[in-house]
């Protein structure tokens, strides 16, 4: 390897390790502040913050990345053209495809460890980290209930006095505030001396057993006047059993897109075949669907034995007139009733086909997601090496401008395209890789400009068109 090789590889890492490291730290902190509820209050001791915050990291370096890539090229060469190293450079016939031969090869090996890093270190990041957010609640329930001062817990809202017991699982002085299904507040108050949490890891469902206390409930009466009283209905009990959704508990939803998804959990290989199952399961309930659809219009199909095609006689044009008005009526209110019951499977069947297919987007934006980011770095070096050599400006002011509009156009249109596809709007290869589709062009021509010695913006050609205006109304005098 050649001094010029060494000495603007060297240059490159020192800016892109910086970067990144910065880069890394203030996107940790903002899954801090993503993850501040299920993490403040909750009696979590620092091995498991730390913890939680390792699963946590992972999805943030595709973002990272390609970023650093971009900030780090531009201040680089940037620094390079503004002490006119790469003027010495050209007048020695170097020019600045030679002088980026040897980071091309680096961020080679970065996009293949990037692609590695996603296809295999990111599913095991995330399942870990939706399975620690489930075990917290699952072993560790009272974590989720703080000392001293209220903690929603689905429709419950659990107050106690003391912990204690080896995971916190006995509690002392407590009090339940059981919020109305349907809006109107908090209807029922259960207070007890004390009482224990039971939790299974196989089970979903968290018990609480509630010894010595009373149940108040307020009671609607059916006169509006009687209302104003206020009345409530009192018990007490030696012993309350009531049963809580852990999938409320520690505010971890189940059902919440970002967890039932298993997509962003899958390797290549995985997506592949859980794709090739998504299809055919799809396909064989169109298929099933139209069939038992086709069967209950009647329309008959040869080729089944069960409904063998048979010739009739035309039918009249006014089919009704052969009948009564009484059976009129009858036929009438038949078709009516099948028509409804057949939009209403025909809507049914097309709500879950659109779910079905909106799981299969996910997955093949997963897929690609994994290409898309190895790519993003090779894009943003040939975005930021050509772009810091023509604005000739390093340190941390310019290029920093550069690098932040830059990305987020990049993020922005990335989004864009995913949350189009996913909702079936736009093809899910094209929403996973129209942003560098679109910002390919992009580098081709800064590249292009870099090599030629060509200016970000000719300003000759944008202002000659008025120049021409202004020459057209204000002749120069003869």
């Amino acid at each position: 390897m050649k001094i010029l090789d060494k000495y603007l590889l060297k240059t490159f890492l020192s800016t892109f390790f910086t970067v990144f490291i910065i880069l890394f730290f203030i996107f940790i902190l903002q899954s801090v502040w993503l993850f501040i509820a299920e993490l403040a209050g909750k009696d979590l001791d620092l091995a498991m913050v730390l913890k939680f915050l390792l699963f946590a990291t992972p999805r943030i370096i595709p973002l990272v990345l390609p970023l650093s890539v971009l900030l780090s090229s531009i201040m680089t060469f940037g620094n390079l053209a503004e002490n006119y190293e790469f003027a010495a450079m050209k007048s020695a016939g170097i020019s600045l495809q030679r002088a980026m031969k040897s980071l091309i090869i680096f961020i080679s090996v970065l996009s293949i460890i990037a692609f590695s890093f996603a296809n295999n270190v990111i599913p095991y990041a995330e399942y870990k980290f939706i399975n620690f957010r489930r075990n917290i609640a699952q072993l560790k329930p009272a974590l989720a209930i703080a000392e001293g001062q209220f903690s929603d817990v689905g429709l419950y809202s659990i107050k106690v006095n003391k912990k204690s017991g080896i995971n916190g699982n006995s509690l002392t002085g407590i009090t339940i505030h059981k919020k109305s299904a349907i809006g109107e507040g908090n209807k029922t108050v259960i207070k007890a001396k004390n009482g224990l949490l039971i939790s299974s890891e196989q089970s979903n469902t968290l018990q609480m057993v509630l010894n010595d206390g009373y149940y108040y409930e307020d009671v609607v009466p059916k006169k509006y006047e009687d209302r104003k009283k206020f009345p409530f209905a009192k018990s007490s009990f030696k012993k309350y059993n009531i049963n809580i959704d852990l999938s409320k508990l520690n505010n971890v939803d189940v059902n919440d897109a970002s967890i039932s998804n298993t997509n962003t959990m899958l390797n290549i290989s995985e997506l592949n075949y859980t794709l090739d199952s998504l299809h055919k399961n799809r396909n064989t309930e169109i298929i099933s669907f139209s069939e038992n659809i086709n069967q209950r219009i009647g329309i008959q199909n040869s080729n089944n034995p069960v409904l063998p095609f048979k010739k009739t006689k035309t039918l009249p044009f006014k089919l009704l007139s052969m009948y009564s008005n009484a059976k009129k009526l009858t036929v009438l209110n038949y078709a009516g009733n099948n028509i409804d019951n057949n939009l209403l499977s025909i809507t049914g069947t097309k709500t879950e086909l659109e779910f079905k297919q909106k799981n299969i987007n996910g997955h093949i934006l997963a897929f690609y997601d994994k290409f898309v980011i190895a790519y993003a770095c090779f894009l943003m070096f040939f975005i930021g090496a050509p772009l810091g050599a023509i604005i000739r400006k390093g340190g941390l002011g310019l290029p920093i401008v550069f690098a932040v509009l830059i990305f987020i156009t990049f993020h922005f249109i990335n989004t864009f395209g995913k949350r189009i596809s996913q909702e079936n709007g736009l093809s899910p290869v094209l929403g996973s890789w129209m942003s560098s589709i679109i910002l390919t062009p992009l580098a081709i021509l800064l590249t292009y400009r870099a090599t030629n010695d060509i200016g970000l913006i000719n300003m000759d050609v944008v202002l000659a068109p008025f120049q021409k205006i202004f020459q057209k109304i204000f002749p120069p005098p003869k």
